[in-house]
């Protein structure tokens, strides 16, 4: 799928948010000791994306009630869903000098239409020695789900399926959705929110 940039601007993917908060100190500690001088921006990219694929664990997996949102917030408690993961991945990354963006699935909430669907979150990173963005998905691995660093070719945990209204959106957004924002300011309780509330898409309005 060709990817569109929402802005030309690229320090727009660089900008620090209130989201990601980068300059925060645990996100300072947290790449100094990740990252040292002499790895590449694709070796850093690859340990940021695994760093918080398998170290910050998703709510749902851990069937946990915290909500967490702001990625100091989601280092601390080392939990949250995939909205919160791609804030912690895009602060590391950005603080890096490492443009990133948001991405966004429309999935089935569990496996069939009928269950509803939901609004599935993950990051894009450009790699300057390839001069192009790779999509990345550190919502975390589990049986059925397997997401891998690859510059070759897209391994996300989810492979969207056209046939049950399932959407691919193709934009490199420079900041995360309101909604999914909205979402994680609403609620008190993760799994409540992951039942019932998560945005079906991501359309004004909708």
């Amino acid at each position: 799928m060709r990817l569109n940039q929402e802005s030309g601007k690229v320090e727009e993917y660089l900008r620090d948010l209130a989201e990601l908060d980068y300059h925060h100190v645990s996100i300072r500690e947290l790449n100094a000791s990740l990252f040292h001088k002499h790895l590449t921006d694709m070796e850093k990219v690859k340990r940021a994306f695994e760093y918080v694929r398998d170290s910050i664990s998703h709510s749902w997996d851990i069937q946990s009630s915290r909500v967490t949102k702001h990625a100091p917030e989601v280092l601390l408690h080392r939990e949250g869903i995939c909205y919160a993961k791609s804030n912690l991945l895009a602060a590391i990354l950005r603080r890096e000098g490492i443009p990133t963006g948001f991405c966004y699935q429309k999935l089935t909430l569990f496996d069939e239409p009928e269950d509803g669907y939901c609004i599935h979150a993950l990051n894009a990173v450009y790699l300057g020695s390839l001069k192009r963005w790779i999509r990345l998905d550190a919502r975390g691995n589990k049986p059925g789900v397997n997401a891998r660093f690859s510059v070759d070719f897209e391994q996300l945990a989810f492979q969207v399926r056209p046939s049950l209204g399932e959407i691919d959106y193709p934009i490199i957004y420079t900041r995360p959705n309101e909604k999914t924002m909205d979402v994680l300011e609403k609620f008190e309780d993760a799994i409540e929110m992951y039942l019932n509330g998560l945005p079906q898409q991501i359309e004004a309005g909708a």
